[in-house]
């Protein structure tokens, strides 16, 4: 017995000497915590929406109040055509569309019914779902005032039409296996290349390296290429998963979503080297990886879409690259969307691709100096 609390004693000095395992078991879960449990939001507001108003009316102005009163639907653009609410929702700035028909006000003058298109973006079903209930119940209730008024009416007064785009059926599978295959990778590249390093130092073949006349950056990148081809391996499997077993649609350039993958699979190998240059020992790097993990699964869209999260979280999430990536693939997959809707998204994931390889470089300088 003796020998056991002895054995425990020399086990609790040795976690109070090591700070960073100290950190990542006390500090890190209670911040996560309070991060989750503050960003976590089932209920979605907020709604980027793009309003088409063809009416130019106080009648169809006041039914947008109603939209905006709502808190659902925030009113972030007014275009003057069709194809511009189109590609307000293809690029992702909309994730829903309001449009008005010329006869809008004359419509409900002549107690005929006013019809209001409603274009909901339904490759995300949490939000679409919101928005379609919120909408449809906006009708209602304003159709109801008009009745309350007692105007001759030849039928309902206000028609809402809505419209889900790019997954009308609201199937999951549609929505969650492109999603998965962000995740899927995200856990390979960073927990396989975080555990690189560390795991050349455990054994002593990292001096052997340092005694040979490779470069920082040669060695980062002769790391990375085989993760890379692992990577689209990972892809491949994971797409033909989704389109036989799910019959999930491709609607987009595959040859587009394989090039642009690129860019999220160099960022999250980056990332995963950035850690194992920081970390002192394999189970740190498990530690970071998984701490890297849980928000990249839980801020980034992935379950829970941003638009239903605070501010602050939601610019939090803009540093996950994941983020970025889901935006890709959900774009060319479901919406049949190509690069020039996707400029911003790629640009972030090469920024971070940038910042984490070099940061990856300066710190094995330092270890080798």
């Amino acid at each position: 017995m003796n020998r056991i609390i002895s054995v425990i004693k020399k086990e609790f000095i040795h976690i109070r000497r090591d700070k960073m395992t100290l950190l990542l078991i006390l500090i890190i879960p209670l911040v996560q915590l309070l991060l989750f449990g503050y960003a976590i939001q089932t209920e979605v507001k907020h709604i980027p929406t793009v309003v088409f108003d063809q009416s130019l009316s106080q009648e169809s102005r006041d039914f947008t109040s109603a939209f905006s009163a709502s808190g659902y639907f925030d009113i972030h653009y007014a275009v003057f055509s069709y194809d511009e609410v189109s590609r307000m929702i293809d690029s992702g700035k909309a994730k829903a569309g309001i449009i008005y028909p010329p006869d809008f006000a004359r419509n409900i003058k002549r107690g005929t019914p006013a019809t209001i298109q409603v274009i909901v973006d339904a490759s995300d079903n949490m939000v679409a779902n919101q928005a379609i209930a919120v909408a449809q119940s906006i009708g209602l209730i304003k159709s109801q005032e008009v009745i309350f008024e007692k105007l001759p009416l030849k039928g309902a007064p206000y028609d809402v039409r809505v419209r889900p785009w790019y997954n009308p059926d609201g199937i999951t599978a549609y929505y969650m296996v492109p999603a998965l295959l962000g995740i899927i990778v995200t856990l390979t590249m960073v927990i396989l290349t975080a555990v690189a390093i560390v795991r050349e130092r455990e054994r002593g073949t990292l001096e052997q390296l340092m005694v040979t006349p490779i470069k920082s950056y040669e060695l980062m990148i002769g790391k990375i290429i085989p993760y890379i081809l692992l990577g689209y391996i990972q892809i491949t499997i994971a797409l033909l998963v989704g389109v036989i077993v799910f019959h999930v649609p491709i609607r987009g350039s595959l040859l587009q979503l394989y090039l642009l993958t690129l860019f999220f699979i160099t960022a999250s190998l980056g990332l995963g080297l950035a850690i194992s240059n920081v970390a002192q020992n394999q189970m740190q790097a498990f530690q970071m990886s998984f701490f890297v993990m849980l928000p990249s699964i839980m801020l980034s869209g992935f379950i829970f879409p941003r638009d239903a999260m605070p501010r602050i979280i939601y610019y939090i999430s803009d540093i996950i690259p994941l983020t970025y990536y889901l935006d890709i693939i959900r774009g060319i997959v479901l919406k049949g969307i190509g690069f020039q809707y996707l400029v911003g998204q790629v640009t972030a994931l090469f920024v971070f691709s940038l910042v984490f390889l070099s940061i990856s470089i300066v710190k094995f300088k330092k270890k080798i100096a």
